[in-house]
């Protein structure tokens, strides 16, 4: 069988897709045979076989586990296809595969996840031998067994092992791995392993000790004391020599390659036990801050020599994903500097030690702030790799300026802990050196991380060292070195526009210096800095001054954009964010004068290609958004200026974006218009619907992109809400068909089965919106047979958001006219599974779906229309049965995913009033505080032993007897009057609404339904109500 099996895996990496897929469905059907494992781990154990064949055959092996082993996998597909004896066959040659020394360390690493997996099911009951074998196996192990032997422990711990598991081995596992560890006979990148798997143990440790406190505390105690001196005493010792390029092998034990991993291990390890169990380390908090601080100060010349000075490769890990790189270990060291600086003991010595009297007796060149900005300088500086990224791709120099990028390193890890180390601050007058450029740039730069520390703080900068920071930074802003001149300019804009320098003065002249290096200076780099720069400056001047930039921002931006190959301008996000960022600010200064110059149109060139990000097309989207406001708030003359600017570059874009297919662009387009249609004026400019409309109408009938129909739907509610009559006097001349006539189309379209719940889930919104614009007199016959469909579509709605969007149709109607839509509802029919008549189905709907509402408008909106509806009484809804409360399964079992689908919750059965009581009682906040309002009534009182019957009013809260608070209908336009937020998707509670419900429960509770009700509530729902205050009826 095994060549049958090989031939089907060597079918798995041909390039033919057919090919690929036939061998893969030939695995799965070999699943049932007991010969199928056995052959995969023959096949993954010869070393004649080719490593992807071998590495192919754990990664079946892998599946087939997942997917056969057991039931508590979370992968496992419903049935165990192999017996007893061939398991134990399968585990005993696993476990022998993955300790056997193979020199093939990925084929090890593979074995050793499998049996991890194995064991977290099998352990201890089905394979008691496992551990013990393994821990006997790691004191008489070779080199290559003892790696393998780790590796499976290492995976234990990680994945095999729960909680129970690891407890009952956790002392003799932990020895074991410690003697591994501290023998230095071994290589270090096996210490280094031991290491690791000991930090592993933290994790289960911490779930262990919510359980057992005393117990894991006291073992922790005795591990950590065990293993702290080794910790300090890898610490310091001294790295190898430097090895000459391709020398960094792991050949004996005092490897620079195997030093480093053991150190990072040990920092790792470290950093991992102050987070978890931090008292652990209270006595060597400080020697352990020494030792760390000691060895970065050791590390910052093979870190230049290597990185700076040289271009060697870092952030590079080994098979087992142990990192071996100098840059790895100074990252961790520098973390968990910032970690131990946190410390109550580390801070108040370096207070002490930064105690005035102090420092003046001590050498300038000793004190600690000098160390510590030799130490942020050194390992600031800018890397040969990061030079040569940065200069082939200022988009990369942008990702690293603006911290928004996953290469973390030193640099990185420095500006974080500037802001832990309080001190800097008050002591600024270190942070310059005069050496080389190198040091130059990475003293301004951790500069600019301090004034932004400053920024906003008590704390003032010397006015004549202000000055001499910013004669440094000019002499850096024209120096030959590109990125000494681009820090300069960054720095000088931080420098300038925060008070605390009191350089303010300064900012027209640095703005205008910055603005003219745009235009006139070769660096890519240099010209970007600057555009950002200029945000700084923008925002600072006040908008007379800032006005006068405006102009000249705009056409260096423009500028810089026509040198840049737009083709490739669509893959540099960072650089197009600032772009918009720097325009935006521009534009800003006085939306007005955009109409005067290209601003806008600057800015639709830098959406067109950047309509693909998400971020990009988010700052267009608030930019325009700011313009589009600022112009309302002008008039109707302003706007309508901006209408006839904007306009035709936007519809042209939904054109292009139609012919070229790219749904981004036009859903760039539409996000715009419907900004510029939400804060038009009322009635809009003429012409306006006749512009947008038809090609908002092309687009929802050719269009399946969620997001673009989603922002179609919306811009058309706007229009609606802000000019209806405009739209029901346009006649499409395409169609010769009414505006009224088209909003019905589209509607009936994003109803209709053929659109899915996520492109439709705007159509509630707009469905509403015409029918109280249009009425029932202009709708006539469509208006029922509008509600009807809605109510067919609520049906088979399984999108949250959906459902809420077409309930509240129905909620927004019930608000004057619950009667009415119940009696509508009774009256419609509706087929399928889900089928009976509108009232059953619409009122299942919305009670069930009610707790997921979210946004103050629609959860306000929501409760006031169901207590409109239980007002009503209406017999029809006693009769009516809805989901109830979640029924509870008593078998203790723990279920994996898969049993979970295939036994599905169960709930009550309830009636429709009695779920509305529910679903109003969820709405009530839980009372915090005195002055949160509550109730009980007399049914309420009657399970207390408190005979004291009388309401009682107390200071504090709110007197609902106030003909205020108790009149519904001016609540009700109170509550009304807020503005839409049905876009938050979050659940919160308004006092406003709250106060509501608090006086809906008083008058319901001397109700005699009410007793019925009540009696159908859970201790919850009634407690719920009894912490409520409690005024109490005669």
């Amino acid at each position: 069988m095994e060549q049958q099996v090989l031939d089907l895996l060597a079918a798995t990496l041909e390039p033919a897709a057919e090919t690929r897929t036939n061998a893969e469905r030939h695995l799965e059907q070999l699943y049932t045979n007991d010969a199928f494992p056995i052959s995969l781990i023959s096949i993954a154990s010869h070393t004649s076989v080719s490593l992807s064949l071998r590495q192919a055959a754990l990664l079946v092996l892998k599946t087939f586990v997942l997917r056969t082993w057991a039931p508590s996998i979370d992968d496992f597909q419903g049935v165990v296809t192999i017996n007893d004896a061939t398991k134990d066959q399968v585990r005993q040659s696993l476990l022998a595969l993955a300790t056997s020394g193979d020199q093939e360390r990925r084929v090890v690493s593979a074995a050793s996840y499998v049996v991890s997996k194995i064991a977290g099911v099998d352990f201890p009951e089905s394979w008691p031998s496992l551990l013990p074998t393994l821990l006997q196996l790691v004191p008489r192990s070779h080199e290559t067994q003892l790696h393998g032997v780790l590796l499976v422990l290492s995976s234990l711990v990680e994945d095999g092992f729960d909680e129970e598991q690891f407890g009952n081995s956790a002392v003799e596992l932990v020895r074991c791995i410690y003697n591994v560890a501290t023998d230095e006979s071994k290589k270090l990148m096996s210490r280094s392993l031991a290491v690791s798997i000991f930090r592993a143990c933290f994790e289960t440790m911490r779930l262990m000790y919510e359980t057992d406190k005393a117990s894991i505390k006291q073992f922790m105690q005795e591990a950590s004391d065990a293993w702290t001196p080794f910790f300090i005493n890898v610490l310091k010792l001294p790295l190898p020599q430097i090895p000459a390029a391709g020398q960094e092998d792991d050949s004996g034990s005092g490897s620079w390659r195997g030093a480093i991993a053991l150190k990072t291990q040990v920092v790792k390890a470290l950093d991992k036990i102050h987070q978890t169990f931090p008292h652990l380390l209270n006595q060597h908090l400080l020697t352990l801050f020494s030792t760390v601080w000691e060895s970065l100060q050791a590390h910052v010349g093979p870190y230049v020599t290597l990185y700076v000075s040289d271009n060697q490769q870092g952030r590079l890990e080994d098979a087992d994903r142990l990192p071996y790189t100098l840059d790895f270990l100074v990252i961790e060291e520098l973390d968990y500097i910032q970690t131990l600086v946190g410390s109550v003991t580390v801070k108040r010595e370096l207070d002490a030690q930064l105690a005035p009297e102090k420092l003046s007796n001590g050498s300038s060149e000793g004190t600690w702030i000098t160390q510590i900005m030799s130490i942020l300088v050194g390992y600031s500086q800018i890397t040969q790799e990061d030079e040569g990224l940065w200069n082939f791709d200022v988009n990369v120099f942008l990702s690293e300026e603006t911290s928004e990028t996953a290469n973390y390193s030193p640099r990185n890890a420095c500006t974080y802990l500037v802001q832990k180390l309080w001190f800097i601050k008050q002591n600024t007058d270190n942070l310059v050196s005069e050496y080389s450029v190198q040091t130059k740039e990475a003293a301004l730069f951790i500069l600019k991380q301090v004034l932004h520390e400053l920024d906003g703080s008590s704390i003032e900068i010397n006015p004549d060292l202000a000055r001499a920071y910013l004669n440094f930074i000019g002499l850096a802003m024209h120096n030959d070195d590109e990125f000494l001149r681009a820090r300069g300019y960054i720095v000088a804009a931080r420098l300038t526009t925060i008070s605390s320098t009191g350089l303010v003065d300064a900012v027209p002249e640095y703005a205008q210096k910055t603005l003219t290096t745009i235009d006139q200076d070769p660096s890519d780099v240099v010209k970007v800095s600057c555009i950002r720069a200029m945000q700084e400056y923008l925002k600072t001047l006040p908008s007379s001054r800032a006005r006068e930039f405006q102009v000249q921002t705009v056409a260096a931006i423009s500028n810089f954009l026509s040198a840049q190959d737009l083709s490739e301008l669509k893959e540099s996000e960072d650089l197009l964010d600032t772009l918009v960022e720097t325009l935006r600010d521009a534009i800003m200064a006085d939306p007005t004068l955009c109409l005067e110059h290209p601003a806008l149109d600057v800015l639709f060139t830098m959406a067109s290609y950047g309509a693909s990000s998400f971020q990009t097309t988010m700052l267009v989207n608030e930019a325009f958004e700011s313009i589009t406001s600022s112009m309302a708030a002008k008039g109707n003359d302003a706007y309508t200026q901006l209408c006839a600017k904007v306009l035709p570059t936007l519809t042209g874009a939904l054109d292009v974006g139609d012919m070229t297919s790219e749904n981004a662009l036009s859903d760039m387009a539409v996000s715009l218009l419907s900004s510029l249609a939400e804060h038009g004026p009322s009635p809009l400019p003429q012409t306006f619907v006749a512009t947008i409309m038809p090609k908002l109408y092309r687009l929802l009938f050719s269009s399946n992109d969620f997001s673009l129909n989603q922002s179609a739907t919306v811009t058309i509610r706007h229009i609606l809400s802000h000019d209806a009559d405009q739209v029901f006097s346009w006649i499409d001349p395409a169609t010769g068909k009414g505006g009224l006539e088209i909003v019905l189309l589209i509607i009936d379209r994003l109803l209709g089965p053929e659109v899915d719940d996520a492109s439709a889930a705007e159509v509630g919104g707009l469905t509403v919106e015409l029918v109280e614009k249009a009425g029932a007199d202009r709708l006539g016959p469509y208006l029922m047979q509008l509600l009807r469909v809605v109510a067919v579509r609520l049906s088979t709605a399984e999108h949250a958001s959906f459902i809420q969007n077409l309930v509240l149709v129905f909620a927004r109607l019930s608000l004057t006219n619950a009667k009415e839509v119940l009696d509508f509802l009774a009256q419609v029919h509706i087929e399928g599974g889900a089928g009976g008549t509108g009232l059953e189905v619409v009122l299942r709907k919305w009670l069930e779906n009610s707790v997921h509402f979210s946004g103050y408008d629609a959860i306000r909106q929501n409760v006031i229309a169901l207590t409109n509806i239980y007002k009503l009484h209406d017999e029809r809804l006693a009769n009516i049965q809805v989901q109830g409360d979640l029924l509870p399964d008593n078998t203790a079992r723990i279920k994996t995913r898969s049993q979970s689908k295939q036994t599905p919750l169960r709930y009550s059965v309830i009636s429709v009033p009695l779920k509305l009581t529910k679903v109003l009682i969820s709405e009530l906040a839980n009372p915090i505080s005195p002055s949160t309002p509550g109730l009980v009534h007399n049914h309420l009182r009657a399970d207390s032993d408190d005979e004291d019957d009388e309401w009682e009013d107390e200071p504090g809260f709110v007197d609902l007897g106030n003909p205020t608070t108790t009149a519904q209908t001016s609540l009700s336009v109170e509550l009304m009057s807020y503005a839409d937020e049905s876009k938050w998707n979050v659940r919160q509670w308004d006092d406003e609404t709250q106060q509501y419900l608090v006086n809906f429960f008083k008058q319901a509770s001397t109700e005699p339904d009410f007793e019925t009700l009540y009696q159908g509530l859970t201790d919850e729902e009634r407690e719920k109500l009894h912490r409520m205050e409690n005024p109490t009826v005669q």
